[in-house]
């Protein structure tokens, strides 16, 4: 257990070649040979080497069969490739199968994808793992207390997932050591390399010119088990950036700029790939905010290309041989001349200024001299509650330095923050740097409340004393997600995402229509002043302090350690195999739930006060789809019960059909499963016998997910047919068996009147997948593949 004193401590060459270009060195110049230069992953793992080689190898063989530029996320995802030679490749159709580098969990998700990798009876990982103690701790009083409390009640679950670390040769972060994607760009990001995490900020590597994605525990489990991990082959949308930026604008506006363009669905099926000589202007940690906020548009994950930036970042953080090695092998580290997007978004950093996303979707962009009118024309309130900053997404030494020098600023004119206001550090060694150099203090003078080295209230770990549910109110984050209720778990919460410097302007003005580019706020002295442009170095002069040693290695003999799970825990479940197909269409299952509107992976399975039973699948099943809206009547949680005709709650009448031993299918709107990587969402449905969703359009990580766990994610091939479907129809799932990659089934729908209704549905399913399907999981089949 951890004490407290762990507290107390390129350019327009890489555009298409219908625009300008400035020269570039081209793909078919370079050759060299890699496989002597032996350069660590991690100053953690320093029997594990980065292997440019491969990637070499396998883009000779990519370029002679494609016989054309690529661009740099093509150059990092086919240079990860199992089988270059016969792979097929095309963008939005293949599926590839690929080799990533490297396998990170947090410990909300780690739990399944555990408790999966021991059902599959594996000595080891395959990959170096790491597991990072981030998502349980509840913000409540400040960093100390919170944290020890936190290790107090979670105790049980950090010592599971502490022993299996051990026990299958994977890296621990305990409590207090800071934020998944912050301790990977810290420690294990590096440019060209291929990582998969649990949890949907994963992309936030690419500030490093990683390709880094979010999936969930049984894709983990793929990786972790030395199986090909599969993925979709990505389109790539392209974003110029001209110019630079400067004064009030931030990397985070630049995202908050591309979501309103993009929506939350814009980038689905896509690498967002950012170019041009507006990346100069931008720092590693910047890169890696922008990277991190690209999982609100539905991208597979963004990135950019290697530069100087990231070298100094990687020389603050001892990894200078990183740095070294990459500015060798920069050939493949950025886009090839003449290489085709997609898509091209083209951003003006000159003139790009901040911008205010929300409430309640992260993509309503507002620009921060129209927000005052919209906060007013909207009907938002304007009385700032609370301002928030820090998280994954907005926590580098740069954003709490910017921060702290308009706290300066405050507190030279006798003021402090009129909203309450909180400031997260992303990892251990941001807090003891912070602290180190003065940041700190500066903030809590001002009236802030240092949390601990954790998600916190960006996930809803937040004990929120200062208003009432259902108390309309505003709140302003620098974090990423802003769903209805996400931080608080009160539904009338307007939350706002913008940049750090942003929110902690209107801290101090206690008001949302506040612009601190034009406004001024009125000093002790009586006299108004407005705020000087917020400044602060990127990197710490002084270099960072590594604070607490919070860092667990593997032990170098396993043999020993054991792992166990009590049966009457209701914290941790082992799990059981759902059963396989039973080689028969489907036929006669209810709808449970027809769901209207926008449903999220946390509208299908809550975090909050649920986080504590992310290891017992049962338990956690309870809050399946509660915050779904049912089509029939408006309601959350509220669906009529088929067999008895009265209404219940979803995860109740599920489990009532489920004792009948009836199956399933819900219904769902556009881009339904956005938002969080968690898995629960489609293994909660599939054990309280769901067999199928049947939606619009599917975000990509629940997709895969859902097939993953043995159901069916289907598609309208109509999307107007959504309508045609009454929450208390009968329905067939005619097809499966001549269950074909392409070919689609059909949904029979039988209404109340005796009338039956056929309805054309897609599927993305490969051959593999399919698989997956008949043997009742992903990890079904790989459990009879080994035998």
């Amino acid at each position: 257990m951890l004490a407290s004193s762990t507290f107390a401590r390129a350019a327009k060459a890489f555009a298409p070649a219908a625009s300008r270009f400035t020269p570039v060195r081209t793909y078919a110049q370079v050759s060299s040979n890699w496989v002597n230069q032996k350069v660590a992953m991690s100053n953690l793992e320093k029997d594990k080497y980065i292997n440019y080689q491969r990637i070499e190898d396998n883009l000779a063989v990519v370029r002679r069969r494609l016989n054309r530029p690529l661009t740099l996320s093509e150059k990092i995802v086919y240079g990860h490739l199992d089988n270059a030679e016969n792979q097929d490749i095309v963008r939005g159709q293949s599926y590839l199968r690929l080799r990533p580098d490297r396998v990170a969990c947090q410990d909300a998700t780690a739990q399944m994808a555990l408790l999966q990798f021991i059902s599959a009876g594996l000595p080891s990982v395959a990959v170096p793992t790491t597991v990072h103690c981030d998502h349980l701790i509840e913000a409540q009083i400040g960093g100390v207390k919170d944290l020890a409390r936190a290790i107090d009640i979670n105790k049980e679950v950090y010592d599971f997932l502490a022993s299996a670390c051990a026990k299958y040769n994977i890296g621990f972060w305990k409590p207090g050591s800071g934020i998944i994607h912050q301790i990977i760009l810290e420690n294990y990001a590096f440019p060209g390399g291929l990582m998969i995490g649990t949890d949907s900020h994963t992309p936030n590597a690419g500030g490093l010119g990683m390709v880094a994605i979010g999936v969930g525990g049984a894709d983990a489990v793929d990786v972790m088990a030395d199986i090909p991990w599969e993925l979709k082959c990505p389109k790539v949308i392209g974003v110029n950036l001209r110019g630079k930026l400067s004064g009030w604008t931030s990397p985070k506006d630049v995202i908050l700029k591309v979501a309103g363009i993009l929506t939350v669905k814009g980038g689905t099926g896509a690498i967002v790939e950012y170019f041009g000589p507006g990346v100069d202007s931008i720092s590693c940690t910047g890169m890696g905010t922008i990277c991190n906020m690209g999982a609100e548009i539905g991208a597979t994950t963004s990135l950019f290309p290697f530069n100087y930036r990231m070298a100094d970042y990687l020389k603050a953080t001892k990894r200078g041989d990183i740095a070294s090695l990459a500015e060798s092998f920069s050939h493949n580290l950025r886009a090839d001349e003449n290489a085709h997007y997609d898509q091209i978004i083209e951003i003006d950093l000159n003139t790009l200024e901040p911008h205010i996303n929300g409430p309640f979707t992260p993509d309503l962009a507002t620009p921060l001299s129209k927000f005052k009118d919209a906060v007013v024309t909207n009907g938002w309130p304007a009385d700032l509650k609370v301002g928030l900053i820090g998280s994954c997404t907005n926590s580098s030494y740069e954003d709490m330095a910017r921060s702290a020098s308009l706290a300066k600023q405050a507190a030279e004119h006798g003021i402090k923050a009129k909203s309450q206001f909180t400031i997260t550090p992303g990892s251990e060694q941001i807090r003891a740097t912070i602290e180190r150099d003065g940041q700190m203090d500066i903030l809590t003078k001002a009236g802030g409340v240092v949390l601990a080295n954790a998600c916190g209230p960006c996930i809803g770990q937040w004990d929120r004393k200062d208003v009432n549910k259902g108390e309309k109110n505003s709140i302003i984050t620098s974090y990423n997600r802003n769903f209805t209720g996400r931080n608080d778990a009160n539904p009338a919460t307007h939350a706002f995402v913008a940049s750090p410097e942003i929110v902690t302007a209107m801290t101090f003005a206690g008001d949302l229509t506040f612009n601190p580019i034009t406004d001024t706020l009125i000093g002790a002295d009586g006299k108004p002043f407005r705020f000087n442009d917020p400044n602060g170095n990127e990197l710490p002069p002084r270099g960072y302090d590594p604070g607490v040693d919070t860092y667990r290695a593997p032990p170098a003999d396993r043999s020993q350690v054991s792992v166990s799970v009590s049966p009457s825990s209701n914290r941790l479940q082992l799990l059981e195999p759902f059963k396989p197909w039973n080689g028969k269409d489907i036929t006669d299952i209810p709808v449970l739930i027809k769901v209207k509107g926008k449903c999220t992976t946390d509208h299908i399975s809550m975090a909050g006060p649920w986080l504590k039973y992310r290891g017992h699948l049962d338990n956690i099943s309870n809050n399946m789809l509660i915050g779904a809206v049912n089509s029939e009547n408006g309601a959350v949680n509220s669906i009529k019960n088929l067999f008895t005709g009265e209404y219940g709650a979803v995860p109740d009448v599920a489990r009532n059909y489920k004792a009948k031993d009836v199956q399933w299918v819900v219904v769902g709107d556009e881009n339904y499963g956005e938002g969080s990587s968690r898995e629960h969402a489609a293994l909660e449905v599939r054990h309280l016998n769901g067999v199928a969703v049947v939606v619009k359009s599917f975000a990509r990580i629940h997709e895969t997910n859902l097939k993953k766990q043995g159901m069916l994610p289907l598609t309208f091939a109509n999307p107007a047919d959504y309508d045609r479907i009454d929450p208390t129809d009968r329905v067939d799932i005619v097809g499966l068996t001549e269950f074909n990659p392409e070919k689609p089934l059909t949904l029979r729908l039988h209404k109340q009147d005796g009338k039956t209704v056929d309805i054309s549905v897609n599927h993305t399913f490969n051959q593999g997948q399919i698989e997956w399907f008949k043997a009742g999981s992903a990890l079904n089949k790989m459990a009879q593949s080994a035998n």
